[in-house]
C-alpha cells in the first residue's frame, strides 16, 4: 500500500464523506469549466488523485459512450468505495487504479488530464505536473483546480475560524505542502511546457447549506494530523469544531471554501 502519511486530510471512509460534500459543493464550477473547455464524447481522460471517483465519474459520463476515464489514487479504501458506485451506476467505461503516476507512470496517454486538490500535498508540484504533461497526448488540455487559503474569509469574523485556517495551513506546510498554491498553477504549466495556458478563479460562499459546513468537516478531517504534530489538544479541536458547526447553522453568517484556482494549458501538438 502506498504511503498517505504525508497527506494532512484523513483518507479511507471517514475522509470519503467529506468528498462526497465537497464534490456537491465543486460540481457547478468544474462542471462548468468542462464545458467551457469542451470535455465530449470520446474523449480519454485521466483523473489524478482521484479519491472516491465523484470527479471521474462526471468525465465518464461526459465521454460516454465512446470515451473512457481512468482514475488513479494511492488510498484503496477510497478506491474501493469508488469502484461499488461506478458499477452501481453501471458506468463500465472507468478504470480504477491503486498507485502514484509519479513513481509508476500509466503506459498511455491521455486527451485530458486532470487533478484537483493534489497539487496543494505535495513537495515538488513541478514535478508532478511534468509527469502529468508526459500522460497527455499531443494536442490534449492538462486542467488542474487548486486551492488558495490566503483568499478564505468568513463574515462576522470567526475566532474559530481563524484557529481552523491556522491549524490548517501549518499541518499542510509541516508536510511539505502549500495551502496557497492556487495562483502559482498557471507558472506550473508554463514552465513545464505546456501552452495556450489560462486561468480562473471561483469561491464558493453561502448563508445556509452544505457549502457552510465544509470547514467544521475538514477541520475534523485533520484532526489527527493536528494531533499528531502536536499544534493542538484533543479538547482545543473538539472545542473548534463545535464553534464552526455552531457558527455555520446561524443563518446571519456568510462562509465557505477557500478561493479555488482553475487553470489548463495544452501540450502542443
Amino acid at each position: 500500500m502506498a504511503d498517505t502519511s504525508h497527506y494532512a486530510i484523513r483518507g479511507g471512509l471517514e475522509g470519503r464523506e467529506r468528498l462526497r460534500v465537497l464534490a456537491r459543493i465543486m460540481h457547478p464550477s468544474t462542471s462548468g469549466l468542462f464545458d467551457r473547455l469542451g470535455v465530449a464524447n470520446g474523449q480519454h481522460c485521466l483523473d489524478v488523485g482521484c479519491g472516491g471517483g465523484d470527479v471521474t465519474l462526471a468525465l465518464a459520463r461526459r465521454v460516454a459512450p465512446q470515451g473512457s476515464v481512468v482514475g488513479v489514487d494511492i488510498d484503496d479504501a477510497k478506491l474501493a468505495i469508488a469502484r461499488t458506485e461506478a458499477a452501481q451506476e453501471g458506468a463500465s467505461n472507468i478504470d480504477f487504479r491503486h498507485g502514484d503516476i509519479r513513481v509508476d507512470p500509466i503506459d498511455a496517454t491521455f486527451d485530458i488530464v486532470y487533478a484537483r486538490f493534489l497539487l496543494t500535498h505535495l513537495s515538488d508540484p513541478a514535478a508532478a505536473v511534468g509527469v502529468f504533461y508526459a500522460h497527455v497526448k499531443r494536442g490534449g488540455t492538462l486542467i488542474v483546480e487548486d486551492i488558495d487559503f490566503s483568499g478564505y474569509f468568513t463574515h462576522p469574523a470567526c475566532k474559530a475560524f481563524e484557529r481552523y485556517r491556522e491549524l490548517y495551513c501549518s499541518t499542510v506546510a509541516r508536510r511539505g505542502g502549500n495551502p496557497n498554491i492556487g495562483p502559482r498553477l498557471p507558472s506550473l504549466l508554463l514552465q513545464n511546457g505546456f501552452t495556450a495556458v489560462e486561468v480562473a478563479a471561483v469561491q464558493h460562499v453561502a448563508m445556509e447549506g452544505e457549502v457552510k459546513l465544509i470547514n467544521a468537516l475538514t477541520m475534523e478531517n485533520i484532526a489527527g494530523a493536528v494531533l499528531a504534530d502536536g499544534l493542538a489538544s484533543q479538547a482545543d479541536i473538539d472545542d473548534i469544531v463545535r464553534e464552526l458547526y455552531d457558527y455555520a447553522a446561524d443563518p446571519r453568517t456568510v462562509c465557505g471554501t477557500p478561493r479555488i484556482v482553475q487553470a489548463w494549458g495544452r501540450r502542443p501538438a
